[in-house]
């Protein structure tokens, strides 16, 4: 069975992901399988995990997610792998709320059983490094937080005073010290960080990395550390063959539109989906399929070519008029609008279906967690189903007209929120980002929304 290692952060922009990446090459080099995967509900790093190792990399979110559904998680996808490798979110403890652990990285951290790595950037502190670990080790005395990595690290004199700061009173050990280089910073834009599709990793940057992480980590005592073996876990639904496929789902896939969850495209196939790629950007037609799904991604910096792919756009309009169901999230909200308005005022037009235009912000407008309930039937399923997602956008859309109806009643971390979930005939436009892993009959009734409404 595979081992685990959780890295996780003293606060976000520590240096996490940058170390995760090095280390999921260096043990890529060394020959280990290593399976990737990342607390919370981002999509971007783990675009880059699976870039380095070549496999996806599941979400783990203890919110959107149950205890039981997370571990299965880890345990199933990680079979075969020689190490589970997790990256956290922003700092350890940093969840849903101040006055508890859900959603936090400690939370999967304890569900798992596996040691924690703590990443802390000292490249502003020395002696006080120990009181920042020791901090950490009393606020949870339940959670194994095992190592330290430094990172930022200003030369061997620092090092040397970083290692005595903390053996001189913690239980972490220290294992690295990264020094501070420029160069290992990854590309930075409006939402995060550049996606993995859109470059930006290049085998320079990968090879300086792992020759750094080599250089500076005592790797063989931090696999040694990662002694934790993760729990056997029958073979479940999402991943147990079924029959022939009974729906074939088209989803948008390319530089425009790539935030999926793993898990939601496992979930489809469970339920007798067949999926089948296809580009905004790049095709011209649609393939043959039963039903669309546009999750999320950056259409507004590559709104004039999806708006000079006239084909498509008229394609995607006419399937939503034949009524056919359409899944849109986010970024797919946006190319079902009627335009997108960049932050110069250029105005690019879309497919048209919702009559709202999408105004582009320099600040971001949306990040929390949301719990849906349906209100009316929609191809995700009946009035009463309750799924959970988030949103995390710059955007913001016109006001969408009365006689749109909305099929999402809303809760968010401050309560209930205005109604959403913009039901266009068959297709189903929001901003929300639903995981299907909250709730498996959601994968359940779009397949089944497909079948019933497809080419037959």
């Amino acid at each position: 069975m595979s081992r685990a290692l959780v890295i996780a952060g003293v606060s976000s922009g520590v240096g996490k992901t940058t170390v995760t990446l090095g280390l999921l090459e260096v043990f890529r080099r060394r020959g280990l399988a290593v399976q990737a995967f990342k607390v919370g509900p981002d999509f971007i790093d783990p675009g880059w995990h699976a870039l380095v190792t070549g496999r996806p990399s599941h979400t783990l979110d203890g919110w959107m997610c149950s205890r039981e559904s997370v571990v299965a998680t880890v345990a199933r996808q990680a079979r075969g792998a020689d190490l589970a490798l997790i990256e956290g979110v922003m700092g350890c403890f940093d969840g849903l709320e101040a006055k508890s652990e859900e959603g936090s990285t400690a939370q999967v951290a304890k569900w798992l059983g596996a040691p924690v790595v703590l990443v802390v950037d000292a490249g502003a502190m020395a002696r006080s490094a120990g009181a920042v670990v020791l901090g950490f080790e009393r606020f949870d005395p339940d959670l194994n937080l095992a190592a330290v990595i430094f990172n930022r690290v200003g030369g061997s004199v620092h090092a040397e005073w970083l290692r005595q700061a903390v053996e001189g009173g913690c239980r972490a050990v220290p294992l690295g010290f990264i020094p501070a280089r420029e160069a290992l910073a990854l590309p930075e834009r409006h939402l995060g960080l550049v996606t993995a599709a859109e470059g930006g990793l290049g085998r320079d940057f990968l090879d300086e990395l792992a020759q750094v992480v080599e250089d500076s980590v005592d790797l063989d005592r931090l696999l040694a550390l990662a002694g934790t073996s993760l729990p056997h876990v029958p073979r479940g639904d999402s991943e147990t063959p079924g029959a022939a496929p009974v729906a074939r789902i088209g989803v948008a896939r390319d530089v425009a539109f790539q935030f999926y969850y793993p898990a939601n495209f496992d979930l489809l196939r469970a339920a007798g989906a067949e999926l089948v790629f296809w580009s905004p950007l790049r095709d011209t037609a649609l393939p043959p399929v039963d039903g669309l799904y546009l999750g999320g991604g950056y259409p507004e910096v590559y709104a004039k070519g999806l708006a000079a792919n006239e084909p498509m756009l008229r394609a995607v309009g006419e399937f939503a008029r034949s009524g056919r169901p359409i899944y849109a999230e986010c970024g797919g909200l946006m190319y079902l609008a009627e335009a997108i308005e960049d932050e110069a005022g250029a105005r690019h037009p879309m497919v048209g279906l919702l009559p709202s235009t999408v105004r582009m912000s320099p600040k971001r407008l949306a990040l929390d967690y949301v719990e849906v309930e349906i209100a009316r039937p929609t191809p995700l399923g009946p009035p009463g189903l309750i799924a959970r997602g988030h949103e995390f956008h710059a955007s913001l859309i016109d006001v969408v007209p009365a006689s749109v109806p909305r099929a999402y009643r809303v809760r968010t971390r401050r309560g209930p929120a205005p109604e959403e979930g913009y039901l266009v005939g068959n297709s189903l436009l929001s901003y929300f980002h639903l995981h299907f892993g909250s709730n498996p009959e959601v994968a359940s009734h779009l397949v089944a929304s497909c079948r019933a409404r497809g080419r037959a």
